[in-house]
C-alpha cells in the first residue's frame, strides 16, 4: 500500500504540480535592427507572412485520354474537394524607424509609460524592448495601420517622443 502524505502537503503538492503546466510558447522572435540608409535616416524591415484560406475547388484525379488527332476518348475525371486558396502573397513592409542609438534603456522607458498612458501597455517599465513592450507597439501602431512590433519613427513622433520637423508641418499648411 502506498504512503499516505498527511493533508498539510497537499496545497504544497498541488502548487508544484501547478507550475508543472503546460509548456509556453516562445516569445517572438525579435527583430532585426534598423538599417541606416545613406541619408542617415533608419528604415525597420518586416516579413509579410502569405495569407491562404481553404475555398471548394476541383483535383484532377484521372487525366483525359486524347487521340492523335485532338479527339477526346476519355473525359477528365475531377473531385470536388477544399483546396488552399492564396488571399495574400508573402512580403515585405519597410518603414522609418528611431536607429539603435536612439533606442536606449531611457527612451524605451519613454515609450513603455507613453503606451501605459494611453492604455496599451499594463506591465513595468524595464526600459527594454520585451516581448510585452513590443506587443504593445504591435495593438498601437495595427490600431492606426501598421502590423508590426517594431517601434516606427511615425509612432514615436505620435507618442510625443521623438520631435517633429517643423519646416514640414508650415510647408504642408502653407
Amino acid at each position: 500500500m502506498p504512503p499516505i502524505l498527511p493533508r498539510a502537503c497537499l496545497p504544497v503538492l498541488l502548487s508544484l504540480l501547478a507550475a508543472c503546466g503546460a509548456p509556453q510558447p516562445p516569445d517572438e522572435e525579435a527583430p532585426l535592427p534598423p538599417e541606416r540608409a545613406a541619408d542617415g535616416s533608419c528604415w525597420a524591415r518586416e516579413h509579410i507572412p502569405a495569407i491562404y484560406e481553404q475555398v471548394q475547388g476541383e483535383v484532377l484525379v484521372v487525366q483525359a485520354e486524347i487521340a492523335e488527332d485532338g479527339t477526346v476518348l476519355r473525359a477528365p475525371i475531377y473531385r470536388r474537394t477544399q483546396v488552399p486558396k492564396l488571399v495574400r502573397p508573402r512580403g515585405e513592409m519597410r518603414f522609418e524607424a528611431p536607429c539603435p542609438a536612439q533606442m536606449t534603456p531611457e527612451f524605451v522607458a519613454s515609450v513603455q509609460r507613453a503606451l501605459a498612458a494611453r492604455g496599451e501597455f499594463s506591465g513595468a517599465v524595464t526600459g527594454a524592448m520585451d516581448a510585452p513592450t513590443r506587443a504593445a507597439v504591435r495593438r498601437y501602431q495595427a490600431a492606426r495601420g501598421l502590423e508590426s512590433g517594431q517601434l516606427s519613427l511615425e509612432t514615436a513622433r505620435a507618442l510625443g517622443l521623438v520631435p517633429v520637423d517643423l519646416s514640414e508641418i508650415t510647408e504642408s499648411t502653407g
